[in-house]
């Protein structure tokens, strides 16, 4: 199965990732950024916004989601904002081609915390280009709401958040 953890940046997806693995034997977590990254150093004459515009990206988190699973089984937890909805429908329709169980929440968090997080990250304090995707990610609320478990992070800790998904997985 793949619980995948959508929303924007600043919503605590990678939290709630580490939170939720401990809480779910047999789960990992599965970060996705890191096919993007492999693919800068192959497609870098190949301009685009974000490396999820390359299609192969797409294709190769599928793949790489079905063969990881056939070796280990288990869960793949995967902490990655999509806001194309195109691009969504590609990675869950391959998921499903695969035979592969999938759970999609997004976390959300109003805009001003969201604001905060950001500006405030340890890691990437005021990361103009996590700030500039914030429009992307409100555009995509209305395809999120259609097609997700909607997770208001807003006033919750993380681990309070990977509470409320293990609940809901161990559901299905």
């Amino acid at each position: 199965m793949i619980i995948w953890l959508n929303g924007t940046f600043g919503a605590g997806k990678t939290t709630t990732a580490k939170e939720l693995t401990a809480l779910l034997p047999g789960s990992r977590v599965f970060d996705t950024e890191e096919v993007g990254i492999m693919l800068r150093h192959v497609l870098s004459t190949e301009v685009v916004r974000d490396f999820q515009d390359w299609q192969p990206w797409r294709g190769l988190v599928v793949a790489a989601a079905k063969q990881i699973l056939d070796y280990v089984g288990g869960t793949l937890v995967i902490p990655q904002a999509v806001l194309v909805h195109q691009y969504w429908r590609e990675i869950r329709t391959g998921l499903e081609t695969a035979g592969i169980p999938l759970q999609h929440f997004v976390l959300h968090a109003e805009h001003d915390e969201l604001l905060r997080r950001i500006e405030t990250d340890p890691v990437i304090p005021n990361s103009s280009w996590r700030l500039e995707h914030l429009d992307d990610y409100d555009e995509a609320r209305s395809w999120h709401r259609r097609e997700a478990h909607i997770i208001d992070t807003t006033d919750l800790r993380p681990q309070q958040v990977a509470m409320r998904i293990a609940a809901d997985a161990t559901r299905v």
